[in-house]
């Protein structure tokens, strides 16, 4: 048998039930940790830093990007560099 630890998904944010929950789910893939808003990558962490992707999306989005940031608008990545920032660090670990 594999000694193999499966990426698990699991939620973030503050809903109180988890009806609202499915729609804010991050994914650990060994050292890169994928956080989701609906079905879109959203943010990143990589060797301990978390990328956060500009709001271009709508309000429910929004809270959740606040969730993932603390509300610090100003170190948020415009989408274009979000998107290869993410690229970079994916083929980095062989992700893509």
């Amino acid at each position: 048998m594999l000694n193999t630890t499966l990426p698990e998904i699991k939620t973030y944010g503050e809903y109180k039930t988890h009806n609202y929950g499915v729609n804010c789910l991050y994914v650990e893939l060994g050292p890169v940790t994928l956080y989701y808003s609906y079905k879109t990558i959203v943010a990143f962490t990589h060797k301990g830093t978390r990328t956060v992707c500009e709001n271009c999306w709508g309000n429910t989005t929004g809270k959740h990007l606040n969730w993932l940031d603390g509300r610090d608008h100003e170190n948020r990545v415009p989408r274009h560099e979000f998107e290869a920032k993410l690229v970079d660090v994916l083929k980095e670990h062989n992700l893509v």
